[in-house]
This record gives C-alpha cells, structure tokens and sequence, in this order.
C-alpha cells in the first residue's frame, strides 16, 4: 500500500471518527459480512466496539459452574499478561528467560510431586492438561514398544486401561494413536476405577494404567495408592509390569496442599508420570499445562526432538509448535505469589465453599449427593425418584436464565440411566456468590415442583462441559 493511499485512508477512518458518534459508525449502524473479509478498512475503535460487543453477549465466565478453567486472576498477573502475550514458548533462542522460567515451574511440580531424585526427571509446559496426557500416554506407549521388541515380540494390539468416567483426551489418545481404550465400568458401587476386578483388563500388551485425581464427573479421587497395590499382585501372579499415569487435571494442584496426607504421587514407585492443568487449579488463564516424568528413563529420548530454529537448537517435547509464553509466566507468578501456604489457602477456601453448597443441597428433600466436594472442590447430586414434573436438565435451565452454568449430564455407560448436576468451585466464586446461587437452586426448584405440566423439552440434552 502507497504512503499516500495509507494517509487516505486513515484521514478516512479518522473523519468518520469524528463526525459519527459511537454506535451510528459504519459497521455499527449498519450490517458487515460474516464470511467475508470486509473490503475496506475501518478505524480500529469501531472494530474493537464491534467484536467487544458480541463477545458481551457470552456468558458470564464468573459464574460458569460447568468449567474446571480459571476465570479470574489478580491485576499483577493481567500486567504481566499483558506485557508478555508476545512471547513464543518454543523459541527459547529468542527468549531464554521465558525458557529458563518454565524449567524452573516444571522442577517446581516435581518437588511438590515427591520425585524421587530431582535431578534425575525430566518435565515440560503444555497448551493444557490434555496435550500432557497425550505425552504421558505416548511414553507409556513408547516404552512398552521398546520393551517388546527388544524381546522379539509383536507391538501390535497395545490396550490402556481406563475409567469409564476418563475426560475425553483419553478417547482421543486411544483413537488418535491406535491404542486399543479398555474401560473400566463405573457402577454405584465402584464409582472410581478403585482396582476392582483389574487383573480382567491386564495382558502382555497393556501399556498402562490411567489413574484420575479428581474425575470431572464427580471430583471423586481414584486411589492410586489401591490401584498400584492391585497392580503388584498381578504382578506377582503373571509378570506383568504395568506402570500407571496419574491424570491429575485438578487434583494435583489440590492434594498437595490440602490432602497432605494422601499417598497418589511419586511416593508410589508405579506412577511413572503425572500431568496437571496450569490453567485449572494451578490458577491460571488458560492455557497452560504440565507433565512431569519419575526419572528420566521413563521418558524416551525418542520423544524429544532437537530442531534447529532461528540461531538455536531447540530440544522440544511437545506436540505443538508455536505456543503462548504469558500462561508459563503466570503461573510462575503464582506460585512466587502465593507460595504452599497460599495455595493451600485458596484451595481449602474453595473446598470449604464447595462443602458448605453440598450440605445445604444435600439437606434439601428432591436431591441426594453423588459426592461433597472434599476432593477438588466439585461435587455432584441426583434427582431423588418421584412424580414431578421435572428432571435435572429442568433445574439447568432455569438457573441458565438467571446467569448460572450449573450443568446436568448422565453418568458413563452402565451408570447412563443416572442424571447428575455438577457445580465447580474455582477462585473467585466467593461465600457470599455460592449464598446467592443456593437462593437461586431453592427459588428454582420451588417453581418447579409446582408446575402442572411437564415442561416441553427435546431429549437427549446433556449440557456437559469437561
């Protein structure tokens, strides 16, 4: 573009500026292609109005009790966001520092994680929990592969055994990297997977276990700590050597500080990785995960590629390239900020919010609890049985009038016939906001149970956000 076309237009956007008010600005006033790139320029505060204007019109994040995602953050961390969100993790040539942080957050989890010899471990920053489980899984995967061929045996058919309550990543793993998914059932019973009837799912090709800390059905925990002793016996009757994966999204961020007590990490010699979301209960906008390996041997070197890019040689274990640097920054900032004790606050402030809402839910007559929220801070009821003219996706759309994302889903197969609500308690939904939301849940849940008529609706609805 010419100096002089550039200057014209420019004059251009600024005259309309100027003599249209806000909203009466073409693009504004009047409609623009949705599809289409718009042939001309206009100036960046009508843009800027626009695109701040429809995204007005999402819901209110703050009061999103579907997503485990972090929806509020001091003014020191948006500063820092701000001034970083520039910053390419994976050129580390360029911002060494940037570089220099991520090891140290990493290294930092390992501590908190009980690693056995922090100098023999090996971890790194991903785009979120879902990335970390994939390169969790694919160690698994590759090792067991290494294993059986130094043996002179087949690699085909490997299995990952699982909970059938797993967040969908897992799905995705197993379809994406042609291992074969065994689920668990859940049942009233064993609503985790708890080790029960294991030894039914365990061959010579199972390349490992998956253990949830915290499962986003329910928040239960499943107990790590049974699961490997499960895993022990069968080793000890068939020789099978299977390692386990603790899928920690919400709960590794949690336990540490508020279940000390609680055996799941590294202090059980089967896990051999854990992942966690930075960008959950790491207290961080999204997004930002990690994962961190026992020692370095059950990471394979093949994993780890070593790319020669802008001046440097960038060793990347990662399944993305390009990524924000900023979330990396932030959550270094918490954990300087807020250090053990801060997060043992924040997290116990939240668990005692999520306890106080399930006791009073829990006390009224339509509902019983699934669990109280005294994992991660996440709970969940059921509908009791009777003659009503109303079911839980009823209740979710009555409090989605009123602002409030409290979703209604059915359990994994075999519990599918059992509906469960599910509320999440992040930083940021304070006493005071989970009083109003209880007024809201017993305003609600009176109109209905006075209804005359069942409200016409379209099934199957499972309004369910992981």
């Amino acid at each position: 573009m010419s100096e002089t076309y550039r200057d014209a237009a420019s004059q251009s956007a600024d005259t309309q500026l100027e003599i249209n008010p806000v909203f009466a600005r073409p693009g504004e006033a009047t409609s623009l292609p949705k599809f289409k790139m718009p042939e001309d320029m206009m100036a960046g505060e009508t843009a800027y109005q626009i695109v701040h204007d429809e995204a007005m019109l999402d819901g209110n994040s703050r009061l999103n009790l579907a997503t485990f995602v972090s929806t509020w953050m001091d003014e020191n961390a948006q500063k820092i966001y701000a001034e970083t969100a520039d910053k390419n993790m994976i050129d580390k040539d360029e911002y060494p520092a940037t570089a220099a942080i991520e090891d140290r957050c990493w290294r930092i989890l390992a501590d908190l994680w009980n690693v056995p010899d922090t100098e023999d471990t090996i971890g790194t920053s991903t785009v979120g929990s879902s990335e970390a489980c994939m390169l969790g899984g694919l160690a698994l995967k590759r090792l067991w592969q290494e294993k059986r061929k130094a043996e002179g045996k087949s690699t085909e058919k490997p299995n990952l055994i699982l909970s059938a309550g797993v967040q969908v990543v897992w799905e995705k793993f197993c379809n994406y990297w042609d291992v074969e998914a065994r689920y668990v059932p859940v049942t009233e019973e064993h609503l985790v997977l708890d080790g029960f009837e294991l030894e039914k799912y365990v061959d010579e090709n199972t390349i490992g276990v998956v253990a949830i800390l915290g499962q986003t059905y329910t928040g239960l925990y499943e107990p790590v700590k049974e699961i490997a002793a499960k895993l022990d016996e069968i080793q000890a009757s068939t020789g099978l050597d299977v390692k386990i994966h603790v899928d920690g999204a919400s709960g590794a961020m949690v336990a540490p500080f508020c279940q000390p007590e609680l055996e799941w990490d590294f202090k059980i010699d089967r896990v051999n990785s854990i992942s966690t979301s930075g960008h959950k209960y790491g207290l961080v906008y999204p997004g930002v995960g990690w994962v961190v390996w026992r020692n370095k041997a059950v990471c394979p070197e093949s994993l780890i590629f070593h790319v020669s890019y802008l001046g440097g040689d960038m060793p990347t274990l990662a399944l993305n390239f390009s990524r924000p640097g900023a979330q990396v920054l932030l959550q270094y900032y918490q954990f300087l900020r807020l250090g053990r004790e801060g997060y043992r606050a924040v997290q116990q402030g939240s668990i005692d919010v999520a306890t106080y809402l399930s006791s009073e839910i829990g006390k009224m007559g339509q509902f019983t609890l699934v669990s109280r929220g005294d994992t991660i801070p996440v709970f969940a009821w059921k509908l009791n049985p009777g003659d009503r003219n109303w079911d839980l996706y009823d209740l979710a759309d009555r409090l989605r009038m009123r602002g409030w994302q409290v979703p209604a889903y059915p359990m994994p197969d075999n519990l599918s016939d059992m509906v469960v609500q599910r509320i999440v308690v992040r930083l940021g939904l304070s006493r005071d906001l989970a009083g109003l939301l209880l007024d809201a849940i017993k305003e609600e849940v009176d109109f209905l149970e006075n209804l005359d008529a069942p409200i016409p609706r379209e099934r199957p609805r499972t309004n369910f956000t992981h």
